[in-house]
This record gives structure tokens, C-alpha cells and sequence, in this order.
């Protein structure tokens, strides 16, 4: 199949396309792949080009503002064959059929020569301005490459800028090993259209990937004309492997030709081109660094469903295996469970996978705030999902931002309930926080692990998240987060109150139990002075006067649901405390 070539205004406004036969593309300054940006006087999508039946069939569509020049003339449809073209503003397309082949049948050199990174690095450019304009120039040029294929066409223009007597530039991967490896051409293109047929040398190509070097070699006049790589497309050629895991098995190949007759020995022929063999090394290392942050930017991604942003960030400025092994840090965790879960369950038996996507969005809700806040999803258990902060960095913040993420959680939540139409209208929710001491990382066995935390705050968590539908309090908190919630979030940002002092079902140990509220602007049903006279009622509890206790707590609004766990509490034991009253409130169950 034949080339289409593009050649602006400037050498490195250039690109090499491949054309199919029966496909049609579009031409234009932003139209993917066939995009000439370069061009303003080319429209957005400019031309429909197509190869049929041997000819290339190109038609000006309606949006393009500038006409189409063939063979001198404006045209809006036509065909045109190899070695013509047709100009679009300033670029010029070219139709060729030129094409490469890897030669196997090559002259001996006159001259041959390996050079190691090390004694290119020692080596000066004499033309330095010349060279340094072009370097400077890569990095832009190459990275705003959006694909592999663009790469390729960016990185050998820059060959062809940087080495003035280039007369052609691949890119070439070879596979396997030796004698019987396969080279196989990834981009090519020329300085100059040629009915000559390019030839790389396999023989210097292997040379050099086996060596791990660069490799230089020139040509007799005698062997011009022969077929052979470097003979049919200059005197000299050589070969730079590309550097690095990223491009395992790249090389950059170049063959050109003297400006003027070289005079003296080859070998004094291979010196003088060790300057464009440092220039190409430089390309390839450039080619070599951009690969690899691509790569791991890939892989990133990959892994972005698995690691949280946080966990991301460190595990790119450190070494995974310091990252992620377990070890202790003062972290606060969230437990959230879904509630309605059970209910949706039943009525939707016939449609899983739409119920599976319900409770996906709603524990999408869940982790989006986890990560927002700058947490760590640790772990989904059926409908409940646990994040936690101060790890894999040290947040001293980190009750702040877990209180943050569940007052998010909160309100969007309520936001859905006020909209029957909304898919999660129907979910509620109870979440627990608690803050201590815990080992965090790579957690699991020699199977299968899974990054998480460890813990008895992590078990506190999920006894707070299910004690919510016994205090009928949305967030809980144990002692230690809720200290620190009354000295780093002023009310503006959240308010929390005692809810009162009670033994888990199973433990033996009481719990101090605190509720996290949003402010007064956000829940303005539940007055500062209603959670005032709240706590004025537990005291009164905690101190065996429950006849006050009870009075008080019928001062607090009627909108409060937490006030009537403790109301039915001390109505059941006709408002008198035991003889043994420690002020602890045992839970029947979980």
C-alpha cells in the first residue's frame, strides 16, 4: 500500500501515513490520527481521502474554508496517483509508493566502528548552536505526542532535522535473539521522496543490538548502486539501540550521505560522524525517559482502581515494598453500611446485576468521599465499605478529614432521600469513626493480600456503625475522635454531643459514645440549644437523677430521634435508677 506524506511549512511539520485499501479518512488541523495542526488555513475536517482502485480519491468537504490546489488548479474532487500531490494552505500532500525492506544481502563496509554511551558522553559538538536547537526543541515535540504511532512520526522528523546529512531515519524492534532474530520496521520516512527502495541493514542492526552499542557503517563508492541498505540510500548508516524496559529491543537506524566526498580513509569518514551518532543517542535516551513515564503512568492507571490516590502518590516517590509493608500508625477509620440493602434485595431478586449496580452508586458515594478527603479505601464487606487516614503520610489532620468524608456522605445521601425519582432515594445509612493505633499496609496471607488496616480501632468502627440503628444516630464516634472533633473542627464546620455511656453487646468494657451532627445552617431542626439540653439530661442520667434526666429530654425537640433511645430507657425502668447504676447502659444486641 502506498504513503501519504504531509509537509508543511517547517521540517518538522511533517508526518508519514499508511494508506488501507477501502478505508476513508478525514484531513484536517484536529482530526485524530490524519491531523495536520500545524496548518491554520486547513479547517477542523478538511478533506475525505480514500485508495481505490489504485488511485487516491480525495473530496473537499462541506466545512473546510480554504480550496484544495491539484496539478495548479482548485479542485473539490479528484484522484491523484503515486508521485503526485495535491496542497492544502502551506501542506503539501504527497502520494508515494516508495517502501522499506530489511536487506539481509548487504556489501561489506569499508569501515566499522562501535562506540559505547561513555565515549559519546566524552564527545563535543562542534556545531553546538545547530544541535542544541533541536534538543531544546524534543521534549515539547515529542511529548505532545497522544499516541505510540504519533511518537514514532515526531521522533524521526527530529532525526532528520538534527542530522543534516540524513537522507532517511527508522525506528525498528527487533525480536529474538542473534542470527535468526526479526527486525521489524515500526516508522519510517525519508528526506526526499525516492522511487529507491529503502534497506536498512539487518546485519547492523543485530550488530548493534547484540553489542548493546552504537555501530557505524560507511560504505566504498564501489558498492553505491548495489541494492544493498547502505548503498541504495547514501555511503553510511548506523544503528543506536534505544535504551531502557520501556523500549526493549528498539533502535534507531539512520543512513545518509556525504555533503562532499569525504578525502582520506574511511576511518577518518566514521569520525566525523560520531557527532550525529551522539545526537541520535541523545534522541533515543529522550525517547527511552518519555516511554518510561508513560509507562508508569499506565500502569498507574491500572492501578487506580486497586490504590487510592494517596497510596498511588507514595508508592511513586518510594519503594513499593517500604510503602506497603505492614506496620503501625495512629489512623482513624470509617465504617459505612448501607441500609435498605436487605428490602432491595427482596424486590429486585429478578434483576441483580441492576441491583448490583444501585448499591455500587451508592457505595461509589461512599469511596468518592473517602478519596476526596485524602483516605485510603481498605475495604468493602457486602453493602459496607471502611476507609482510613494516616496512612501511607502522617496526617495530623486525620479525624478532621474522616469527620469531613462522613458529614459529605451525609448530606448527599439526604439529598437523594428528598428525590423519589433519585436512584438513592431508598438507601440510608449508618457510619462509625474511631481513632487509635493500628498496623496498616500489605495485609493478607501468602495467597492473597489486599491493602487495608488491622486493628482494634478497626474493630470500634464497625461496633460504631452498628449501634447507629440502636441510638438511631447517623455517625457515631468513640471518646478519642470526638475530643479531637471539638478542638479542630469549629461549629461552623460540625458539632458533636455526647450520646451517652454504653457496654457493646459481647464486651465487657464501656464505651463512651458521641454523635457527629453538621451545623446548625445545614440541620437547623436541631438547635446548639437542643444539644445542650441533651448532654444537661445525660449528666443528669450518669448522676442517678433520671426524673430530671427525663424532663430535660422532653425540652429537646421532637425532631431528635437520638433523645428518645434514652427516653425509652429510663421510661422502662419507671424513671428509677438501679441500686448498682454505673451509669453504663448495657446494648442487648449488636
Amino acid at each position: 500500500m502506498p504513503d501519504l506524506i504531509a509537509q508543511g511549512s517547517a521540517p518538522e511539520h511533517r508526518w508519514r501515513r499508511k494508506l488501507a485499501a477501502d478505508q476513508t479518512y478525514v484531513l484536517g488541523r484536529d482530526s485524530g490520527f490524519w491531523s495536520a495542526p500545524w496548518d491554520k488555513r486547513i479547517s477542523r475536517q478538511h478533506a475525505e481521502i480514500g485508495w481505490r482502485n489504485d488511485q487516491l480519491e480525495v473530496r473537499r468537504l462541506p466545512a473546510a474554508r480554504n480550496p484544495i490546489f491539484v496539478r495548479g488548479r482548485e479542485q473539490d474532487r479528484f484522484a491523484i496517483g503515486p508521485g503526485e500531490h495535491f496542497v492544502i494552505g502551506e501542506t503539501t500532500f504527497s502520494l508515494t509508493a516508495e517502501d522499506i525492506r530489511i536487506s539481509l544481502e548487504m556489501p561489506q563496509p569499508a569501515a566499522e566502528q562501535t562506540f559505547s554511551a561513555d565515549q559519546l558522553k566524552q564527545l563535543r559538538f562542534r556545531n553546538a548552536d545547530q544541535r542544541i536547537d533541536v534538543l531544546s526543541r524534543m521534549p515539547e515535540i515529542i511529548s505532545g505526542a497522544a499516541s505510540d504511532e504519533e511518537l514514532w512520526v515526531r521522533l524521526t522528523n527530529v532525526l532528520l532535522c538534527g542530522i543534516p546529512n540524513g537522507l532517511a531515519a527508522a525506528l525498528v524492534a527487533v525480536e529474538g535473539e542473534g542470527d535468526t532474530s526479526t527486525v521489524r520496521v515500526l516508522y519510517w520516512d525519508r528526506r526526499q521522496s525516492s522511487e529507491r527502495l529503502f534497506q536498512p541493514s539487518a546485519k547492523l542492526i543485530r550488530q548493534a543490538m547484540r553489542s548493546g552499542q552504537s555501530v557505524i557503517h560507511v560504505w566504498n563508492e564501489a558498492d553505491r548502486g548495489m541494492g544493498g541498505g547502505g548503498a541504495s540510500d547514501g555511503d553510511w548508516a548506523f544503528c543506536c539501540p534505544v535504551p531502557g524496559k520501556a523500549c526493549r529491543g528498539w533502535a534507531i537506524y539512520v543512513a545518509g550521505r556525504w555533503s562532499t566526498e569525504p578525502s582520506g580513509p574511511a576511518g577518518i569518514a566514521v569520525a566525523s560522524l560520531q557527532e550525529d551518532l551522539k545526537f541520535a543517542e541523545l534522541v533515543a535516551t529522550t525517547l527511552s525517559s518519555l516511554r518510561e513515564v508513560r509507562l508508569l503512568e499506565r500502569n498507574q492507571a491500572s492501578l487506580r482502581p486497586f490504590f487510592s490516590p494517596v497510596v498511588l502518590e507514595a508508592l511513586a516517590e518510594h519503594d513499593p515494598d517500604e510503602v506497603l509493608v505492614p506496620r503501625e500508625a495512629q489512623v482513624s477509620v470509617l465504617f459505612c453500611d448501607l441500609r435498605g440493602f436487605a428490602r432491595r434485595s427482596e424486590q429486585a431478586a429478578g434483576d441483580l446485576h441492576g441491583l448490583l449496580r444501585r448499591v455500587s452508586d451508592a457505595l461509589g458515594v461512599t469511596t468518592r468521599h473517602i478519596l476526596q478527603t485524602g483516605g485510603v479505601v481498605g475495604d468493602f464487606h457486602g453493602d459496607a465499605a471502611m476507609g482510613f487516614w494516616g496512612w501511607p503520610f502522617e496526617q495530623p489532620d486525620a479525624v478532621a478529614r474522616a469527620c469531613r468524608a462522613a458529614l459529605s456522605i451525609r448530606a448527599e445521601f439526604a439529598a437523594a432521600a428528598l428525590r423519589s425519582d433519585h436512584p438513592l432515594a431508598d438507601f440510608r445509612l449508618g457510619i462509625g469513626i474511631a481513632t487509635g493505633t493500628a498496623v496498616a499496609g500489605k495485609i493478607g496471607t501468602v495467597d492473597q493480600v489486599k491493602v487495608t488496616v488491622f486493628g482494634p480501632v478497626v474493630n470500634l468502627a464497625s461496633r460504631l456503625e452498628g449501634m447507629t440503628k440502636l441510638l438511631r444516630a447517623p455517625i457515631l464516634l468513640d471518646a478519642a475522635t470526638a475530643a479531637v472533633v471539638r478542638t479542630q473542627l469549629p461549629p461552623g464546620q460540625a458539632r458533636v454531643r455526647r450520646v451517652a455511656v454504653v457496654k457493646p453487646y459481647g464486651c465487657d468494657v464501656p464505651l463512651e459514645v458521641s454523635e457527629l451532627l453538621p451545623p446548625a445552617v445545614e440541620q437547623p431542626e436541631l438547635r446548639d440549644q437542643d444539644i445542650a439540653m441533651y448532654e444537661a439530661a445525660l449528666e443528669s442520667l450518669l448522676a442517678k437523677d433520671w426524673q430530671r434526666a427525663f424532663q430535660l429530654l422532653h425540652q429537646v425537640t421532637a425532631e431528635d430521634r437520638v433523645k428518645d433511645f434514652l427516653t425509652v430507657f429510663i421510661a422502662e425502668r419507671n424513671r428509677t435508677p438501679p441500686d448498682a447504676w454505673d451509669g453504663v447502659i448495657p446494648l442487648a444486641s449488636k
